[in-house]
């Protein structure tokens, strides 16, 4: 009987995403440790305990791997959304789907220490999370280690690239999610796409945003912020007040 959930993967189907995930994490990891130069694709099978061999399977370069947790996540949003009630308007399944993927209850265990001082990512792969985080105001503001080295790491040429190729199969991903639950067609429809990238530009605004802010703040709310104001129709502010909290 078709219970309209999508079926939850066999085991061998499961420990490959596993291990594309724990190549992807431990890319992450090492290239903001020591910067892209100075990793190689053997140090990151090694981190996970597969062969090089093995990492060549999944992907093509260290950028690849990198980016593939941007992509990942938005299949994991595009999911969510269409697990979210009927009932439950556009915009508030937009908003609940993407902040499921932003977390930290989605940390997994063994990525919660590393060596620059025990900074991690966050399971959705954000980078807006680490064991290392200050806390302020019964909030958790990112270690400025982390976000330095988050900093350079995005600024690589060769990155960008591979950012760039995520970031359109990204909102792809979302905009067909939305066009199933809209009754729209993503390829002819204006509509799904435009959802889809004002979801995707606002998520790099707000990683930006988190990315210059001086102090250090936390990632969250900057993205309900955000998408709060996407989903309210972008009101103009009123004289003398601001649009979300300021980097």
């Amino acid at each position: 009987m078709d219970t309209g959930k999508p079926e939850r993967p066999g085991l061998r189907e499961r420990k490959k995403q596993e291990t594309r995930a724990a190549l992807s994490w431990a890319a992450i990891r090492l290239v903001v440790e020591r910067g892209l130069d100075a990793v190689r694709v053997e140090d990151i099978a090694a981190e996970v305990g597969v062969s090089p061999r093995t990492f060549n399977n999944y992907f093509s370069s260290k950028g690849e791997a990198i980016a593939a947790r941007h992509l990942d996540r938005a299949r994991r949003i595009a999911e969510e959304l269409r697990a979210r009630p009927e009932s439950e308007p556009l915009w508030e399944a937009i908003l609940n789907a993407v902040q499921t993927q932003f977390s930290p209850a989605d940390m997994p265990a063994d990525m919660s220490g590393g060596a620059a001082g025990g900074t991690r990512v966050d399971a959705s792969g954000d980078m807006s999370g680490g064991a290392g985080d200050e806390v302020t105001g019964g909030r958790r503001a990112p270690d400025r280690r982390w976000i330095a080295g988050v900093q350079l790491m995005i600024s690589e040429p060769s990155l960008q690239g591979e950012m760039f190729k995520a970031n359109a199969a990204a909102e792809a991903e979302l905009a067909a999610a939305i066009a199933e639950r809209t009754g729209t067609d993503a390829v002819r429809d204006l509509y799904p796409r435009l959802v889809s990238g004002a979801v995707g530009a606002a998520v790099g605004l707000v990683m930006e945003r988190w990315l210059r802010a001086d102090p250090p703040v936390p990632f969250g709310p900057i993205l309900r912020d955000a998408l709060g104001q996407l989903a309210a129709g972008l009101p103009v502010p009123g004289r003398g007040e601001t649009a979300g909290p300021r980097a």
